[in-house]
């Protein structure tokens, strides 16, 4: 369950790769288009600028090179052409790169022009439940730890953490032991120690935590149809503390969790 300083090393050299994507994204006006556009966008720069792999490719059957989850929809989100990027949505794009035989996950929650207060809000909050979460992450802490930092803020802002789903470790496989909720007791759960590698990506919903799987298999939305937003880091359990090995371009952890 724990990796090697040398592993680590390449983990975080996917995890570098996989911050460069979001940068990319990050330059793109993204109203107007379809989210199939974007996975094709983001297959190539990965494939072509960064001579690595989209992990999620081939993945249980999965054929794109990222999740595409928008407004109401809370993870899984399927590429597709007629999905067209309004102003004032809200986009999560979920994304994997494996270079070197190692893998790294990371996800980010777009605002598509000019958004709602309260679309606007979600998202802040979500991401920082994120990151009140790897706040807790150090050698002798506990998962029950994490999930319980996640849902206290969310509960406190009036949201609520969808359960079905939760982090994961990673490595050579996109998907390892352990499980990491977002919502828990504190001093419960596996304790954490150097070397662990795992995402947190807590989802949040605008409402009820509630959720269903549409007809495709792989689409989940919320059932009260409000909105839900995601944020998602890979890090490593460090000798003193925690490292986000997929930390993005001008990305510093906040001043809120110091």
């Amino acid at each position: 369950m724990t990796k090697r300083p040398e592993e680590i090393a390449i983990l975080a050299e996917s995890g570098r790769l996989l911050a460069q994507v979001f940068g990319y994204l990050d330059g793109l006006n993204l109203i107007g288009m379809s989210t199939m556009q974007v996975n094709d966008l983001v297959d190539g720069f990965i494939v072509n600028e960064l001579q690595a792999r989209p992990a999620s490719k081939g993945q249980y059957g999965y054929a794109y090179a990222l999740n595409a989850s928008r407004n109401n929809v809370v993870c899984h989100g399927v590429p597709s052409t007629s999905d067209i990027l309004q102003n004032g949505d809200i986009v999560n794009f979920d994304i994997t790169l494996e270079k070197n035989g190692y893998i790294a996950d990371s996800s980010k929650t777009y605002l598509v022009g000019e958004v709602s207060p309260q679309a606007e809000r979600l998202v802040q909050v979500t991401y920082e439940a994120m990151w009140k979460g790897i706040q807790t992450v150090r050698p002798g802490a506990r998962l029950g730890d994490v999930g319980h930092a996640i849902e206290r803020h969310a509960r406190k802002n009036g949201y609520s953490v969808v359960r079905e789903y939760c982090g994961h470790g990673i490595g050579r496989e996109m998907h390892e032991p352990p499980e990491v909720l977002h919502w828990g007791r504190p001093r419960t759960g596996l304790e954490l120690r150097e070397g662990m590698v795992f995402t947190i990506e807590p989802m949040i919903n605008q409402c009820g935590h509630a959720v269903r799987t549409e007809d495709d298999g792989w689409t989940v939305v919320t059932r009260d149809g409000q909105l839900s937003a995601q944020f998602e880091h890979t890090v490593a359990v460090t000798r003193n503390g925690v490292r986000v090995l997929t930390l993005r371009p001008g990305e510093t952890v906040p001043n809120f969790v110091s």
